[in-house]
């Protein structure tokens, strides 16, 4: 299977399988002397982690992360870091009544026309569960960013649940990790509670928008044409499960603006340098970071595996029925908010390095 490393210089690869002995990554490119503990990477873990909340999945996964290789006596050294988290509650037994069936809505169908075999387990590969090892990597790359010129604070929330979205004007990043859904609006807080109660008592799912912010990002990050700034954040959240959709800045609502309204008109501030009006194009233009805040919105599909029969097929080429047991997000992109961090600082990282390398 090709398509599981991510980055140019800073660079790493996932392996494992929800319902597999362990799943982690290797990551590669980390300079020398970062000081790095499994500590550090946990308190990252910890917000992604299953069965937190009863509003995502109940699977009991501690998520202990430890680093193999690539730390001596708590620094880097250079050489790739190996970060290993067994899969301690795992129960494959939820799966076999559809070990045959194809689930609407997963990749089971095309796992299984690419390889012609799938780990009906959980998914196998293709599940939500790999999300970890890239949290993993993301700490990683905060401890590189760290070196990076200025202070850059990388932060997520989700800013929609199924039609209900936040109120812009209550925003306070203070309250993001005040609930269990990384919402910046207290109010709408509660609201998505009584909702997503609902839904999950009904055994279905609903769908989220996350937002994650850089701010602290120098101008002049990022290579025009093929390896713009904006087009790797743009994969890199599109790699996440279950996203179907992503955009920067002001996104697809720059097809309403005129041209007057979507400029991001500039002055000299007091400093003697260019001072932006606004940020339309959320940080980035040509490709390259303006200095602005990096904004990234991303749009996670409602979590495939209800309880509601769907219509479906078997391996067999037999019209069946289908419901999925076990234990499954009401809305998986609750747990995407941590992700969406992760992938914002692997990018930033990668493209840190590369300016650095170029003597930029």
């Amino acid at each position: 299977m090709a398509g599981n490393s991510f980055g140019t210089l800073f660079r790493f690869t996932t392996f494992g399988e929800s319902h597999g002995p362990a799943i982690g990554c290797i990551v590669d490119g980390v300079p020398s002397r970062l000081p790095l503990d499994e500590g550090f990477i946990q308190t990252f873990l910890d917000k992604r982690k299953p069965g937190v909340s009863k509003y995502v999945t109940q699977r009991r996964e501690p998520d202990s992360v430890q680093i193999k290789s690539g730390v001596f006596e708590g620094l880097t050294t250079g050489t790739p870091i190996m970060l290993f988290i067994e899969n301690q509650d795992q129960r494959s037994k939820d799966y076999g009544d559809i070990k045959d069936k194809f689930r609407p809505g997963h990749a089971d169908f095309t796992y299984d026309a690419k390889y012609g075999i799938r780990d009906y387990r959980g998914g196998g590969r293709s599940s939500a569960r790999e999300t970890a090892s890239r949290v993993a990597a993301g700490a990683v790359a905060r401890r590189v960013l760290e070196t990076a010129p200025g202070d850059i604070i990388i932060r997520a929330a989700m800013v929609q649940m199924g039609p209900h979205k936040v109120d812009r004007s209550r925003w306070d990043w203070a309250q993001v990790d005040q609930n269990p859904f990384f919402c910046p609006d207290p109010v709408m807080a509660e609201q998505w509670a009584d909702y997503l109660d609902g839904i999950r008592k009904a055994g279905s799912s609903v769908g989220a928008v996350i937002e994650v912010v850089a701010s602290g990002v120098p101008a002049g990050w990022g290579e025009p044409i093929y390896d713009k700034l904006d087009s790797d954040l743009a994969q890199a959240m599109m790699t996440i499960n279950a996203v179907k959709g992503v955009e920067i800045g002001a996104g697809f609502e720059a097809a309403s603006l005129t041209g007057e309204a979507n400029a991001d008109q500039m002055r000299i501030g007091p400093d003697g340098k260019p001072v932006f009006l606004s940020n339309h194009a959320g940080g980035i233009l040509g490709g390259i970071s303006t200095g602005q805040e990096i904004v990234v919105r991303f749009a996670v599909k409602p979590t495939s595996s209800i309880l509601t029969p769907r219509h479906t097929v078997d391996r067999f080429g037999n019209e069946a029925d289908i419901l999925t047991k076990g234990r499954h997000d009401p809305c998986v992109g609750i747990r995407a908010v941590p992700v969406g961090e992760a992938m914002m600082a692997t990018v930033l990282a990668d493209h840190f390095l590369r300016a650095r390398a170029l003597g930029q």
